[in-house]
């Protein structure tokens, strides 16, 4: 029986191309399973089968549990009654008795058969798939075998992938036996389908695809930073020398357009704007609006936006049709962008200017004439009166040094009042919330005063209920109700 053994596993492991620990494992759990049905279906048993002369163990085994969680007599057994038999006993131990084990001859072939071949399926399957991920390839190009659900099974030499519906390009018609490419966006490895998750529509997909068309990017000549698309329809990339005899965007684009055209013609006709990568966020975004021409741009780098300006003739270009040129531009740089026309920008301003006026008007007690002279000289808060250097201030005409001392004094008693009243609006809000990514005291207190004062709280809240009772914009609170609802899933 032993050499009976040694005899399948060395067949086995030949025939299916797989490590013979993977058949002896595969065995094991099929006199395991043998072996259970002459005990009882719930019982723990464990197969040991030596790997140099293929004779075999068998035990039974129960877990050693506290006497509260005894639930199972087949698998578990008390301490208490553990403790008898040794004292050395602890609770997560295994109690293990030799069982006299069982004719293998006796199993039959097809008993274990099955448990076997599905083991070694898997391990198959993971072997194929862990050659295909040795390769480190990140598009995938195979022929569609079959459609299930909308859905495309790809076949790429002996790997099969999923490409979901919602992966496709839109209005995009394959069939069964087309050619594709597409991006590996993950690797479902508890799938009992394709374990391989493939994309057309993700960003990614189309810096890889440019990547295979531009031979420089490989060569670290240069590097595309970032891509946004609406897929099959527009797409953006931000592209960036590193070297100063090339032009990124020639280089890209390529003689007469053939390297931008190949990779619009894998993308089902998607148009590409290739813009030029800045480290100035302002700049890059005037670029990534293109063909848009910006007159001004208001960096406002607390909120993570920009005001661009621009004027009626180009407004309707740097929207773009459906608003998708500023979107796009926006997921390209990661910036808020708000676009406005030069009257619109002169109201806001307007505006903006007034509630200063009115601020320091009311909190330093000053007249209008003042509140102005501050704003003429730029400042747009209490904190920056109260904390700016003193010799910039003295630097304003207007003012001599005892105004410029009782307008810091005053700035700065109106801060730690507030700052006061804060801290005790605080009182009995859970630190979570306060250290919570994105969030500050002011709002925090805030929350507090509508009675939201755990990260639970906030995460039960809708976006639109938070930005009532907060006045933060839609994409803030967007944020925050996901930081704040992201313990839940850890």
């Amino acid at each position: 029986m032993s050499r009976e053994i040694l005899l399948l596993v060395d067949a086995l492991a030949r025939e299916k191309n797989v490590p013979k620990e993977i058949v002896f494992g595969a065995l094991e759990l099929a006199l395991a399973s043998a072996t259970k049905k002459r005990i009882h279906d719930e019982a723990d048993v464990r197969v040991a089968i030596d790997r140099e002369t293929g004779d075999f163990e068998s035990f039974r085994r129960w877990e050693v549990v506290a006497d509260d969680d005894f639930e199972n007599e087949h698998l578990q057994v008390p301490i208490s009654a553990a403790l008898v038999e040794d004292p050395e006993f602890q609770v997560g131990d295994f109690i293990e008795e030799p069982l006299e084990p069982i004719d293998f001859g006796r199993i039959g072939a097809q008993a274990a058969k099955q448990v076997i071949l599905q083991k070694i399926r898997d391990a198959e399957r993971e072997q194929i798939l862990n050659d295909f991920l040795e390769r480190g390839e990140h598009i995938v190009s195979g022929t569609i075998k079959r459609m299930e659900r909308g859905n495309a099974i790809i076949e790429s030499g002996k790997v099969e992938a999923l490409l979901p519906r919602d992966q496709m390009i839109p209005k995009e018609n394959l069939r069964i036996g087309d050619r594709v490419k597409a991006y590996l966006l993950k690797i479902d490895r508890q799938a009992r389908g394709p374990q391989l998750i493939l994309s057309r529509t993700a960003p990614e997909f189309i810096i890889k695809l440019f990547q295979l068309e531009v031979p420089e990017i490989d060569d670290g000549l240069m590097e595309i930073k970032a891509a946004a698309r609406d897929p099959g329809m527009r797409a953006k990339i931000a592209v960036k020398s590193n070297d100063q005899r090339i032009d990124p965007i020639g280089t890209c684009v390529g003689l007469r357009g053939a390297r931008v055209q190949a990779v619009t013609n894998e993308l089902a006709g998607e148009r590409v704007d290739i813009v030029l990568w800045s480290a100035d966020p302002a700049q890059f975004v005037v670029g990534a609006l293109s063909p848009a021409e910006v007159s001004s741009i208001v960096v406002d780098e607390e909120k993570h936006c920009m005001d661009v300006v621009v004027d009626e003739d180009n407004l309707a270009i740097a929207i773009g049709r459906g608003g998708q040129n500023v979107r796009l531009a926006s997921e390209l740089s990661g910036w808020t962008i708000n676009l406005m026309t030069e009257e619109e920008s002169q109201k806001k301003s307007e505006a903006e200017t007034a509630a200063i006026r009115v601020l320091f008007m009311e909190k330093l007690d000053v007249d209008e004439e003042v509140a102005n002279i501050l704003i003429d000289e730029g400042f747009t808060g209490l904190e920056e009166i109260a904390y700016v250097p003193l010799h910039e201030m003295l630097e304003i005409e207007a003012f001599d040094e005892a105004t410029v001392q009782e307008l810091r004094d005053r700035a700065r008693n109106v801060l730690l009042t507030e700052a006061i009243a804060t801290e005790e609006k605080l009182e009995g809000v859970e630190d979570a919330m306060i250290n919570l990514d994105g969030m500050d005291k002011t709002l925090a207190a805030k929350l507090a005063s509508a009675g939201i004062k755990t990260r639970d709280d906030l995460a039960d809240l809708a976006v639109d209920e938070l930005t009532e009772m907060t006045g933060v914009d839609a994409d803030r609170a967007k944020q925050l109700i996901t930081n704040a609802r992201a313990h839940w899933f850890e």
